[in-house]
């Protein structure tokens, strides 16, 4: 029972019309009922009811101001989350924060029923508010997936070998499926070491599409997959989805689809290495691309050419991406960028730079990728897709500034535009259901028609 409850949805509307209205007829109650109170000398007059009634109708508006001042501020001024809130958003934070205005004056105005209906009121509309803006972001569908943060066992890799030098990606054409063949992949959880950055990384996630599983397993494309920040490595296939794209992918082609190795970029849900190497924020930067590198041609079938490794990550993660793809196009060949930043930040340029790079203004400037692709220029045979949220205005700009940049260090590159969406996982996942063929087909396996 108390499985099936964690599993419950909370993204459908018989449970968030029920909590929605619950916080409305509480704060409805709250606000206006009763006008009188009971006194010591009997009842209050209707003239006080009314200035309580005016005080509580004050403290929602001054509540909503304050919240939505908070957003501005928190949000817009100083960009605390590296996020541009959407309008529903704003309406729940300022929603919350006049409920909860109005609550505190209810407690201070006394009588114990309406304290205990003004408690009630609070916790509806904090737990209405957080669903509405869950749905907004799209993150979690259920119970289960807020408050676990890598739900995969650890496992066996099966008869996954280590790389032979100069192994390309199985021709589709010589593959045919075994009896007995899973017809879903498998995704579990290993830990990298980091046996050269000495970086103290979570575990990792690695999917194993169905051919992968199979006891003579074909050599296949790998894609390294990194989380935004905050994060952890399950998030790409949580909140995004990753392995279910590659399942309908594989279900099309007898199996076939890349391996998948989402490595601990961060080292910890709200730390922001920024995928560099640094005395302060640890070796980022020589994590993925040696520890999990190496680990990855030991451990896994995957083909030895650059063209047949992608790498792909949202918001932070994309941003890492983007740095990795482009310093290192000998390693990938493809990359789909979600969201990405202009280039590594932890704060303030001022902090990034003290922080990430040794306080050398240079060095943090040699690191953006628009500077990279310039020095490096041109790749040949090196894939870009760029994907925002409609809504996502600060993230759009840096797409185009990233685009063109692309285009003019002669790399294939296109943009993909979730219609509806800001800077949150719905984008993440329409990105990646229409970005992921493209990048497959130029990782080595077929095309695959439309999105996934």
């Amino acid at each position: 029972m108390f499985s099936s409850l964690l599993h419950t949805s909370i993204v459908t509307p018989r449970v968030l019309v029920p909590v929605d209205v619950l916080a409305i007829l509480l704060s409805l109650w709250a606000l206006v009922g009763p006008l009188r109170r009971q006194t010591g000398r009997g009842i209050a007059s209707r003239g006080s009811g009314r200035v309580a009634l005016a005080i509580r109708a004050a403290a929602l508006v001054v509540g909503a101001a304050v919240g939505l001042l908070a957003v501005w501020w928190f949000g817009d001024v100083r960009d605390v989350f590296g996020v541009a809130f959407t309008s529903v958003t704003r309406m729940w934070v300022a929603f919350a924060f006049a409920a909860i205005a109005m609550c505190i004056v209810v407690l201070v105005q006394g009588g114990w029923g309406r304290r205990a209906v003004a408690v009630a009121a609070a916790a509806a509309v904090a737990l209405a508010a957080g669903l509405g803006i869950n749905v907004d972001f799209g993150a979690y569908k259920n119970i289960d997936q807020a408050i676990v943060t890598n739900p995969y066992p650890s496992g066996s890799l099966g008869h996954q070998h280590a790389v032979t030098a100069g192994t390309a990606v199985v021709d589709p054409a010589d593959w045919s499926a075994p009896a007995g063949m899973p017809s879903h992949g498998r995704t579990l959880s290993v830990r990298i070491p980091g046996t050269v950055s000495h970086f103290h990384a979570r575990k990792a996630v690695v999917y194993l599409p169905p051919a992968a599983l199979t006891a003579d397993p074909p050599t296949l494309p790998v894609l390294v997959s990194l989380s935004g920040q905050p994060g952890q490595p399950s998030d790409m296939f949580e909140a995004g989805q990753l392995g279910r794209y590659l399942d309908h992918y594989a279900a099309a082609h007898h199996g076939l689809a890349p391996i998948v190795v989402s490595p601990d970029q961060l080292g910890a849900p709200n730390r922001n290495p920024m995928c560099v190497d640094s005395r302060q924020l640890g070796r980022s930067a020589t994590y993925v691309m040696t520890d999990t590198a190496r680990w990855i041609t030991d451990h896994l079938d995957v083909a030895s050419t650059p063209g047949s490794w992608g790498i792909t990550g949202f918001s932070e993660g994309a941003t890492c991406a983007m740095q990795f793809s482009t310093a290192h196009p000998d390693v990938f060949g493809s990359v789909l960028a979600v969201s990405s930043e202009p280039g590594p930040r932890n704060g303030s340029i001022a902090h990034t730079i003290a922080a990430g790079f040794g306080g050398s203004k240079a060095a943090y400037e040699a690191a953006m990728p628009v500077a990279i692709m310039h020095r490096n220029a041109p790749y040949h045979d090196h894939l870009t897709v760029f994907g925002y949220g409609s809504d996502d205005a600060p993230y759009k700009a840096t797409a185009q500034v990233l685009h063109s940049a692309a285009e003019n260090a002669d790399m294939q590159t296109s943009v993909i535009v979730s219609p509806g969406s800001a800077h949150d996982w719905n984008t993440v996942r329409y990105v990646l259901s229409h970005g992921l063929p493209t990048v497959i087909a130029h990782m080595g396996l077929p095309a695959s028609q439309g999105s996934l």
